[in-house]
């Protein structure tokens, strides 16, 4: 009787190790997929900052039809305010799609914000066309900050990613 038991045992243990070699990598792929969905939680700082730049850096921007130097000053003070909020963002757990769209707008090299007082301190002075051209530029890229610091969902997401692939 014995053997037909240990039989039994051998079968039931073969038949549990079976299902736990299905079992546990589904697992380990449930949590490695959590693991990337991780996003930042709304942190009411970064929202109330991407506001504050908007406004104030819109309002900057249209003084550019004077000449850089009668604003020197403002510009140099708000860049730093712009630096602050990408250090920041950069410094917050989880934050990678935030943190990529603050670059891109404090980038002097793009034609965002940092770019536009960049081209202004070089021109010394803009055309009210072209400040309007970019006011519109700029608002949008702002606008997709404030909405995934409001709600940080797929498609906010998904906006902020298109958004710096397209500019």
């Amino acid at each position: 009787m014995k053997p037909s038991l240990s039989f039994q045992y051998l079968q039931v243990k073969r038949a549990m190790l079976f299902r736990l070699s299905f079992l546990l990598p589904l697992l380990v792929l449930f949590f490695v997929s959590c693991k990337g969905l991780k996003t930042a939680v709304f942190d009411q700082y970064s929202y109330q900052q991407a506001i504050s730049i908007k406004v104030e850096g819109l309002s900057l921007m249209g003084d550019a039809t004077e000449a850089y130097v009668e604003n020197e000053e403002d510009v140099r003070v708000f860049l730093l305010e712009l630096d602050k909020i990408v250090e920041y963002e950069k410094n917050k757990p989880d934050n990678a799609v935030s943190y990529a769209m603050w670059q891109a707008v404090a980038n002097e090299d793009r034609n965002l914000l940092a770019g536009f007082f960049k081209r202004w301190r070089d021109k010394g002075q803009l055309s009210n066309v072209f400040i309007d051209e970019a006011k519109l530029q700029i608002s949008e890229s702002l606008d997709l900050i404030i909405r995934y610091e409001a709600n940080k969902n797929k498609t906010n997401e998904t906006n902020i990613l298109n958004f710096l692939s397209a500019n």
